[in-house]
């Protein structure tokens, strides 16, 4: 774990901006054993987001972790993680990253208020930086204030932060509510952080005391307001699905802004990290796993889920197809209804249309897979791949045992078990001789009646 505190730097540099980010709860409401900021919103877990939209604003990120942590300050490598060994609240939190401020301005975040943008951040750093402001914080006016802390203005100057367990009946009436996001010198944040205690119903040193000492001082405290989808927090199950639907919401507008129909977005799931290239089509119920890039020109039919695959350019995929990790579909290739591709590459223009399975599998160009194709492809201890070439006919329900190459132009006819490899041009064929038994249905049917007839 990364406990560096060196703050010095160059004398004629620009003193450091450093944004603190408090990631220490263990999330009690979510009721699980992960860390709250690692629970995960589209595919990444929410701590990543607020990091990587701070990195775009301030010089510097230092994450307070809770004690055993090991997978936040894995995530927040490379930058400076501190420890808060004892959870006395967000003031005390802050109070542990204090020896890392620097001489610039510092912003204190929340890990789980994941959605706050960098254009909001910066917004927040420029009212710091005007003339008149000694303190400046993000506030929010939400549908439902809940159990937000309060945010107790005066002429448009912020007095005091009052949590909603510690207000009077007219302090929780009122709308504007903290995001617990504040931003001060370096200097000042240390000495009111020094001056506030826990005489609350918490017992807890809250951060937004600090808000009241500055006022003491006579400094101006100005908030920023914000959306309320930016800014709101996630302390439970309900609240990270609603958090989920506004990064969803963010992730479609910007797929259909670069060129890709959604047509019916509400219904398609994306991951942070889905790439799409212009001119592809994406149908309704379709979910998106990480790691997926899809190339211009691909069409992706409803119900299908994809994970971990590079998929086209002109491809056809679905409508119910399921692409694993490791799959690579060509240019121009079809996987159809009831697919399922692991490990596999399928070559440029290659079909695999019905009821198909092919894992670690690479199939050469212009192939066709029949349908109810299978590759054998596990042993029960190790993976072993297939080899099918180029412009192959693989007959329906052909079962192909791995290790196994098939060369260019085979042909497999239908219900073959290929367990040898098949030189190019080949015809294979792998299955039981046929034999007609004159007239034995008919009494084998009769046997079976004078059974049941019999009792």
């Amino acid at each position: 774990m990364n406990t560096d505190t060196e703050t010095d730097q160059p004398a004629s540099a620009a003193p450091l901006s450093t944004a603190v980010i408090l990631a220490a709860g263990r999330g009690t409401r979510m009721k699980s054993e992960r860390p709250k900021v690692m629970h995960p919103l589209a595919g990444q877990p929410m701590l990543r987001y607020l990091i990587d939209n701070a990195a775009e604003v301030f010089d510097r990120i230092i994450v307070v972790a809770g004690p055993g942590m090991d997978d936040v300050a894995a995530l927040a490598a490379p930058h400076t993680v501190v420890v808060q060994h004892d959870r006395l609240g967000t003031g005390h939190a802050a109070r542990q990253a204090e020896a890392t401020f620097g001489t610039g301005d510092v912003a204190v975040l929340y890990g789980d208020n994941p959605l706050i943008t960098p254009g909001t951040m910066r917004a927040l750093l420029a009212q710091r930086r005007s003339d008149d402001t000694g303190l400046a914080l993000l506030a929010m006016e939400p549908a439902d204030p809940a159990r937000y802390g309060r945010v107790v203005t005066r002429d448009g100057l912020v007095q005091r932060i009052v949590e909603w367990a510690d207000a009077t009946p007219a302090e929780r009436a009122i709308g504007l509510c903290n995001a617990g996001v504040l931003c001060a010198a370096a200097a000042d944040f240390r000495r009111w952080l020094a001056e506030i205690d826990n005489d609350n119903a918490q017992g807890e040193y809250y951060l937004g005391d600090v808000v009241a000492r500055a006022a003491a001082e006579g400094r101006s405290v100005r908030a920023v307001v914000a959306p309320e989808d930016e800014l709101r927090g996630i302390n439970s199950r309900a609240e990270l699905a609603q958090a989920e639907a506004c990064v969803q919401a963010r992730l479609r507008l910007a797929a259909m802004a670069g060129g890709t129909t959604l047509v019916a977005p509400d219904t398609v799931f994306l991951c942070a990290d889905t790439v799409f290239e212009p001119d592809t089509v994406v149908h309704p119920h379709v979910v998106f796993g990480p790691g997926v890039h899809v190339r211009r020109g691909t069409e992706i039919h409803a119900f299908s889920h994809i994970e971990g695959a590079t998929v086209g350019p002109d491809a056809q995929i679905g409508p119910y197809a399921r692409l694993r990790p490791g799959t690579d579909v060509g240019q121009g290739a079809r996987v159809g209804n009831f697919v399922e591709l692991k490990a596999t590459t399928l070559g440029a223009g290659a079909k695999a249309n019905h009821l198909t399975y092919l894992g670690n599998t690479t199939v050469g160009a212009k192939a066709n897979i029949g349908a109810g194709t299978i590759t054998c492809n596990y042993d029960g201890v190790f993976k072993h791949r297939t080899e099918i070439g180029a412009e192959s006919f693989i007959g329906s329900d052909s079962v192909l045992v791995a290790p196994v190459r098939l060369g260019k132009g085979v042909i497999t006819a239908a219900g073959s078990v290929i367990t040898h490899d098949v030189p190019d041009d080949a015809l294979a064929v792998g299955r039981a001789r046929q034999a007609n038994k004159a007239g034995y249905a008919r009494a084998f049917r009769q046997r079976l009646k004078n059974r049941k007839e019999q009792g």
